[in-house]
């Protein structure tokens, strides 16, 4: 079954950055189009990035600029570099396909605030 395992969260201040990182245990990871979703208290789970093995990427319209996907297929890893945070991107982060597994990670807490 396939796992993911989210890690850099934390908290940051407006206008800083954090980088999230996530191990995805699938074989066929080289072949999925992978991606970031986000959930706020309170709100349902949104796409935020996507990036397919051809590595055509997609971002939600508030993070475009701001925010860049990428994923490492020697270590099935997958990236979210988060620049010029803002307090509206407080939420977990999560990593999965797209469209997503039914099975989702933990996630990682990020917090921007000051």
């Amino acid at each position: 079954q396939v796992r993911f395992v989210e890690s850099g969260g934390g908290l940051a201040q407006p206008r800083g950055s954090l980088r999230l990182s996530c191990v995805v245990s699938e074989n066929s990871f080289s072949t999925l189009t992978v991606a970031w979703y986000r959930q706020a208290p309170g709100k349902q789970r949104e796409l935020v990035a996507r990036r397919t093995p051809a590595d055509v990427t997609a971002y939600l319209d508030s993070v475009k600029g701001r925010f860049t996907i990428a994923r490492d297929n020697t270590k099935n890893m997958v990236f979210l570099q988060m620049n010029a945070l803002k307090p509206e991107d407080t939420a977990v982060y999560y990593c999965n396909r797209d469209p997503a597994f039914d099975a989702w990670g933990q996630g990682t807490q990020v917090t921007v605030s000051s």
